[in-house]
């Protein structure tokens, strides 16, 4: 079947993409169905629909609830002797080294993990490893300082995996290893104690969605019956109340960009309900130290909050994050929220001067399947960044290295439908690389300069006909078409029901025809203010983020006095106490009606 009609004849628009109504014939039916059989909005409903949700199914997608939603822990593979090793631990008030990854689901997994051994009478050394010195994963050498203060028992999170050396050090140590992880894994897995992770290949619990904090909470679960089921707990000394700490799962989750699907939605859901109550004192300071105003949402996790712990980790202190989400001290809280707040915007800085150098080389790279750039004076903290915006701006996977003499650390960044995790660990197998590994859409890896070329070739001929295909395939799908005067704050809390958006639920798209361009100018990093009036009367306020030096920013810019249409999402902006309805503008496109 041919595909549809271009949305307002948009066959190309500023961004070089046809816009395409997201449901076909069949889908606006079971839309119309489904808002009359459930008595929702029209637009609702085909939001919904739009994700594939059905009759049968929307009550949870609408209420996703962890009673419904979370099965027994014991699903996932290795999770009964985990939890019997760690109850053991509690019961004696074992020493316990936490090793975390230096990321957000890296923070907040510490962050669960270390708080709830603490509630019982453990004494918890976390260690998060300098991204520069140590890189990523544990390595013997904080092994063994683990060790020697104490430590009886190693419980890695977000990493561990492939950490075949290191749990091998710390077996000859007589240190007993736990890894909670949800990275890919090999067949072949390192000796411990146990390792947990849902997407091991022997597991069968489906849950290879879940972040690391997703993980240790199902971890803390099973935990938290075993040492009910053996009177642990008493009246002196209850049981920590797990369900107040889903403000940590939900940070996890939403920066580590994993699907919000299946359980992560009740994760998600349940813990920003719980980010309202203000109870947690590192998050509240972190969330006023960088502005996020108004009621919690995604959008302030993955981009307000997840940034600065992330930059405590690029260039700062990697364990500022995880000790901040630990911290009941005010006065420690604010001050660690700052610090990271600093390092955030000394972060920005070292990105765009990056991003400049490397965009200048990805656009000699012609049409290479996969882009690869690299340099010896990066900052190997934000090369993830940069990798991130080649493959918005250039619409393929990109990969920005660090170099360090003859060794490089890189990071990748992939497109919907091109497995880079995948084709990282086929080239680590191959020789190609010293190490690396991922998942589908990010990965990381350690290169020799000798080899770069060759890696370069051999990634383009592995992702080459996914590339061409998801390119070939990609289309701003559009949830629905609406006046300026519609968009209303009543609309977009109804559509929020619907979420919460991120990848796996992607935040609903709509198309505003015929906007007439009354002003439009450049603020803040970048940023292209405007502000529209429709064909009905109705006027919108709009921005698109970081698109001053992008084909979309500038045709905005060029594009004042004229009519465009307009697609992006909706978002309520809370400022001074009052609710604004603002467009974030992600496409354009010539309406053809110009105004004198």
């Amino acid at each position: 079947m041919s595909e549809r009609k271009p949305l307002l004849g948009v066959d190309q628009s500023v961004s070089q993409r046809a816009w395409r109504d997201r449901l076909d014939i069949e889908g606006a039916a079971q839309a119309m169905a489904l808002a009359q059989g459930h008595g929702l909005s029209d637009i609702l409903a085909r939001v919904l629909v739009g994700r594939g949700v059905t009759m049968e199914t929307v009550e949870d997608w609408l209420d996703p609830s962890l009673r419904n939603l979370m099965p027994d822990p014991d699903v996932l593979t290795d999770m009964q002797p985990a939890v019997a090793r760690l109850a053991q631990a509690a019961q004696k008030g074992e020493t316990v080294a936490v090793f975390g990854d230096y990321d957000v689901d890296g923070a907040t997994a510490t962050a669960l993990l270390a708080n709830f051994l603490n509630a019982c009478g453990c004494n918890t050394i976390i260690h998060i490893p300098d991204r520069i010195f140590e890189g990523y994963g544990p390595n013997s050498d904080a092994i063994a300082s683990l060790h020697a203060r104490g430590a009886t028992l190693l419980v890695t999170v977000d990493c561990g995996t492939t950490s075949f050396e290191p749990l091998a050090a710390a077996r000859l140590l007589g240190l007993d290893a736990i890894v909670l992880d949800h990275h890919q894994a090999p067949e072949v897995l390192p000796e411990a104690v146990a390792i947990v992770n849902p997407n091991r290949q022997d597991d069968l619990s489906q849950l290879g969605y879940l972040c690391a904090a997703g993980v240790v909470f199902m971890t803390l679960v099973g935990l938290n019956r075993a040492l009910r089921d053996s009177g642990f707990w008493t009246a002196q000394y209850p049981a920590p109340a797990l369900l107040s700490d889903l403000d940590l799962v939900a940070l996890g989750t939403v920066a580590d960009v994993v699907p919000l699907i299946g359980l992560n939605r009740a994760f998600v859901t349940r813990g920003l309900q719980v980010m309202k109550a203000r109870g947690r004192i590192g998050l509240t300071a972190l969330m006023d130290a960088a502005g996020a105003h108004g009621p919690a949402r995604p959008y302030h996790l993955g981009f307000l909050v997840g940034p600065r712990i992330n930059a405590g980790g690029r260039i700062g202190d990697a364990a500022l994050g995880a000790r901040l989400l630990m911290t009941d001290d005010p006065v420690e809280a604010g001050r660690v929220a700052a610090e990271l707040d600093r390092l955030n915007r000394e972060r920005q800085a070292i990105e765009v001067a990056t991003l400049e150098e490397a965009d200048a080389m990805a656009s000699q790279c012609g049409d290479e399947a996969v882009l690869m750039v690299g340099s010896d004076a990066w900052h190997p903290g934000v090369v993830g960044l940069v990798a991130s915006r080649l493959k918005d701006r250039y619409r393929r996977p990109a990969f920005a290295i660090s170099f360090t003499g003859d060794i490089g650390t890189g990071s990748g960044r992939s497109i919907a439908g091109v497995d880079l995790g995948r084709a990282v660990r086929a080239a680590v197998e191959t020789g190609l690389l010293v190490k690396g590994g991922g998942h589908a859409m990010a990965a990381g890896l350690t290169v020799e300069r000798g080899k770069l070329e060759s890696l370069r070739a051999y990634l383009s001929e592995a992702l080459g006909a996914d590339v061409t295909r998801a390119r070939a395939e990609e289309a701003l799908r559009i949830d629905g078409m609406l006046t300026a005067t519609a968009a209303q704050a009543a609309l977009v809390k109804d559509v929020e029901r619907a979420g919460p958006f991120g990848t796996g639920n992607s935040e609903p798209i709509f198309a505003f025809a015929d906007q007439r361009m009354i002003d439009v100018g450049e603020v803040g990093q970048g940023h292209i203010r405007v502000r529209t009036i429709g064909l009905d009367g109705g006027r919108l306020q709009a921005i698109a983020f970081r698109a001053a030096a992008s084909p979309l920013g500038q045709a905005l810019l060029a594009g004042r006095g004229t009519a465009m249409h307009l697609a992006g999402t909706l978002s309520i902006d809370h400022w001074g106490g009052q609710e604004r309805v603002q467009l974030r503008i992600l496409d354009a496109a010539p309406a053809g009606r110009r105004q004198a």
